[in-house]
Parts: structure tokens; C-alpha cells; sequence
């Protein structure tokens, strides 16, 4: 896949839609801006930019380091796997 920043911006604006499909309840359109992706690599590419971006935006509200949001981050995917929401425990 080509490194071309306008392609990987536009990756990434579809990650977002995804995301705020996803968000507002719309699953059948989360399933197809996410079978828009023309291979897996460009989803990759697109989700990473998306996520750097918004721990950019948080560190930027917060002041906090990268290495203490990703910390913080990953401790509540930890226990978000243990109390996943809708009460169901993961497996």
C-alpha cells in the first residue's frame, strides 16, 4: 500500500465512520464502510492513523505523555475484556 498522506487521511476518515456508526447504532453501516476498504492493510493503516490522532487530541487536553495514555488505555481494555459491557464476562 502507498504512503500517499491525502490516501491515509481519507483511511482514516472511514475508520471514523465506522466508529460513529458503530456508535449510533447503525451496525449494517459500520459492516459497510468497513467492507470499503479495498484490503486489510489499508484498514490497519487507517485505524492506526485514527488512533494516533485521538490520543493526540486527548494528550493534548490533558498534558499527559503517550506512554501514560497508551498505559491508560490498555488498562481499560484490560477491564473492559473482564466486565464487558452488557454484562456478559469474556471468555
Amino acid at each position: 500500500m502507498s504512503c500517499d498522506p491525502e490516501r491515509v487521511f481519507g483511511l482514516a476518515q472511514q475508520a471514523a465512520g465506522v466508529i460513529a456508526a458503530r456508535h449510533r447504532g447503525d451496525l449494517a453501516g459500520a459492516d459497510a464502510l468497513l467492507a470499503g476498504f479495498p484490503d486489510d492493510a489499508a484498514r490497519v493503516h487507517g485505524f492506526v492513523l485514527l488512533a494516533e490522532l485521538a490520543l493526540a487530541l486527548v494528550r493534548a487536553q490533558t498534558g499527559q505523555s503517550m506512554n501514560d495514555l497508551v498505559q491508560e488505555l490498555s488498562l481499560h481494555m484490560a477491564a473492559a475484556a473482564l466486565h464487558p459491557p452488557g454484562g456478559s464476562a469474556a471468555a
